[in-house]
C-alpha cells in the first residue's frame, strides 16, 4: 500500500496512516485483541511481515516460517475483514481475549475466493496484546431433523410392509 491517504484494509474506515500504520511501524501498539486482529489483517494486506511476527506471542514465534507468511500475504488479494464477536477486549485485569472473525481473500494463482472463519486467541504480556492461536470454524455439519426409520419399522410409503422388505431393500 503506497498511499497514506488510502482507507485502512482492516475495515475501520479510517485512513491507514491514522489506523494500522503506526502499529506496523512500531510507534504504537494495539490496546485490545480486536485492534490487534485488525492490525494483523492489515499487515497481511500490506505485506508487513515483520509486524506479523512481532505481534505473535513469543512462545509461538518458532512455530511459523517467515517465508510462509510472505507467500500467503503476497499470493492473496485481501478483500475484507468482518469482526463477528469479541471477548475480554482488554478489560481491566483480563490477560486473555478472543476475536471471532471472517477474513475474505482471493488466492491470486487460482483466483479462488476464500472466506476464512476463525476464533483467534490473544494474550496480554507486560501490557501488550499478542496473537496466540486460532481455531478455524467450518460449516456446521448437516443434521437430519426427521426421525430415523428403523429396518423393522413400517415403511413410510404406506405399503404396510416393514421398511427392510420394501423401500429399504438394497
Amino acid at each position: 500500500m503506497s498511499s497514506s491517504q488510502s482507507t485502512c484494509p482492516c475495515g475501520s474506515a479510517k485512513q491507514y496512516l491514522q489506523c494500522c500504520k503506526p502499529f506496523h511501524r512500531g510507534t504504537a501498539w494495539p490496546d485490545s485483541p480486536e485492534n490487534l486482529m485488525r492490525s494483523r489483517f492489515a499487515a497481511f494486506a500490506t505485506g508487513e511481515i515483520a509486524y506479523l511476527i512481532e505481534s505473535l506471542d513469543p512462545s509461538r514465534r518458532n512455530s511459523v516460517r517467515e517465508q510462509d507468511l510472505r507467500d500467503w500475504s503476497a499470493g492473496s488479494e485481501w478483500l475484507g475483514l468482518r469482526i463477528i464477536a469479541t471477548d475480554d477486549e482488554g478489560e481491566a485485569g483480563s490477560d486473555e481475549g478472543t476475536v471471532e472473525f471472517e477474513a475474505h481473500y482471493r488466492v491470486r494463482e487460482s483466483n479462488e475466493e476464500v472466506h476464512h472463519h476463525e476464533v483467534a486467541t490473544f494474550r496480554r504480556r507486560d501490557g501488550r496484546w499478542f496473537f496466540v492461536d486460532g481455531k478455524i470454524r467450518g460449516k456446521e455439519p448437516i443434521r437430519s431433523t426427521e426421525p430415523r426409520v428403523g429396518r423393522n419399522d413400517p415403511c413410510s410409503c404406506g405399503s404396510g410392509k416393514k421398511y427392510k422388505k420394501c423401500c429399504g431393500r438394497g
